[in-house]
């Protein structure tokens, strides 16, 4: 399971950061980004912001709701936005959780999309919805870890909505790389950092540095 070694973390903990946490199914992008909220909060509270929902149809995904809830420390406080919560609303409000962890942004895109019945519509319906995500992001001014998926690296989906979701969620994640303060990727259990910039701005700034780990 990856560890946020300190190669892997801002340097200034406890003060304003934003992470971008990338990587694809079971890559250890989840442990990863746990670990690292829990480091960067230190002895203060944690925002756990869950954005899927369950489907008692699904055995599956239940069971890996359940993996992700018996890995969470019972003292981290869970907001559920899948059900009438807003994530942007959440991301925009007070709060005195020392670090929120939002995991993740490809079941958010998912409920958005299900939201707008944009799954047969063209590129861009919920432009403005990534808009308002992306512009809450920015202005975030505590410590904030964002997991998402990485699924441009495979095969062109077959469906239509397979390569609607391909290109959403790229287009989505290239937006919050620009405005995070750091982006890692992690792939196999490995984590790769390909940004790390002072919160204070050069949010251009990209690291080519490989940090890998078990």
């Amino acid at each position: 399971m990856p560890t946020s070694d300190p190669s892997d973390r801002p340097s200034h903990l406890n003060q304003r950061s934003r992470t971008l946490v990338l990587g694809g199914a079971r890559s250890g992008k989840s442990a990863f980004a746990e670990e690292l909220t829990q480091t960067l909060a230190g002895s203060g509270s944690v925002r756990y912001v869950a954005t899927s929902h369950g489907d008692t149809g699904d055995q599956d995904w239940q069971q890996r709701i359940a993996e992700h809830r018996d890995r969470r420390p019972d003292t981290w406080a869970t907001v559920e936005t899948a059900h009438n919560l807003d994530l942007v609303e959440q991301l925009s409000s007070p709060t005195d959780a020392v670090a929120t962890l939002v995991e993740d942004l490809g079941t958010w895109l998912t409920v958005e999309l299900d939201g707008a019945a944009a799954w047969d519509l063209p590129r861009g319906t919920i432009t403005p919805r990534a808009d308002a995500l992306v512009s809450s992001v920015r202005h975030y001014r505590g410590i904030l870890v964002l997991v998402s998926p990485e699924v441009g690296l495979g095969v062109i989906p077959e469906t239509s909505s397979g390569r609607l979701f391909r290109d959403e969620i790229g287009a989505l994640n290239a937006r919050l790389a620009q405005v995070c303060d750091r982006v890692v990727l992690v792939v196999a259990g490995m984590t790769m950092t390909l940004k790390d910039a002072p919160a204070q701005g050069r949010e251009t700034e990209v690291s080519t540095r490989m940090r890998g780990q078990a």
